[in-house]
């Protein structure tokens, strides 16, 4: 499901869907759907997003303010999944409110690839997970640098489509430096599953995707797009940017 060339780290940027407000967002997504990332990642706001940092967290409350829905980020998903592979990132409460069965069936209609569960661990996935299964579309789980050997086997066990390595203890936001030992999960994530591993959380700058080349498959950039959206410029100029240093 993610586009990934042989020798090369993909790059799935994220954007909060309905951030800044409808227009704006959907001009956003247009610009990066057009552009060789390996996913586009859509995060679904919600009121208690406990894994976001302070950047995401208000485009979060932005998005929800604007008015948007789940139905709304379903549009926004169906306007650029003909063109990049689109991957929801959702808090579990959403998805029980809409309902797992609909959810399953209007992501896929609307071309969704996958779904990356923040607070929902593989052993309480039950309906959920299988929802999603059931309309073919990938769900996925995250792996920390706390995880042991044998959650680390559940987790790569239970997710499809690739595994998401949280780089950090913690929650996202732009950071200086990667944190020491992250080669090492990495390798232990990757050693544990044939799926690709993506790596994220504090990644945002080009040296981090360099230190990432060859330890990863795959690098989810967030709060530095999202930032550039809250600032009112195009995030394509830095994706650009960032794509050229994972090559």
């Amino acid at each position: 499901m993610l586009r990934i060339s042989n020798g090369e780290l993909g790059l799935i940027p994220y954007l909060m869907a309905g951030h800044p407000d409808r227009d704006r967002s959907t001009g956003a997504a247009r610009s990066l759907a057009g552009l060789p990332v390996a996913a586009l990642e859509l995060g679904i706001p919600f009121s208690d997003p406990l894994a976001d940092g302070p950047v995401i967290q208000r485009a979060g409350h932005a998005a929800l303010e604007a008015g948007t829905t789940v139905a709304t980020c379903l549009e926004l998903a169906a306007e650029v999944s003909p063109r990049v592979p689109v991957v929801f990132m959702s808090y579990v409460n959403p998805i029980l409110s809409y309902g797992p069965e609909r959810f399953a069936a209007d992501s896929a209609a609307a071309g969704v690839a996958g779904v990356i569960l923040p607070d929902l661990p593989p052993e309480e996935a039950g309906s959920v997970a299988s929802a999603l299964e059931s309309k073919g579309l990938a769900t996925v789980f995250m792996a920390a640098p706390t995880s042991s050997p044998e959650r680390i086997r559940l987790i790569c066990d239970a997710s499809r489509g690739f595994v998401y390595c949280v780089t950090v203890t913690g929650i996202t936001g732009v950071r200086s430096e990667l944190p020491e030992g992250i080669a090492e999960l990495l390798g232990r994530v990757r050693a544990a599953t044939r799926l690709p591993v993506a790596a994220g959380f504090g990644i945002s700058r080009p040296e981090h995707l360099r230190a990432l080349r060859g330890a990863a498959d795959a690098a989810a950039v967030g709060s530095a797009v999202v930032n550039e959206v809250a600032e009112g410029r195009d995030p394509a100029g830095l994706v650009q940017e960032l794509l050229a240093a994972c090559r």
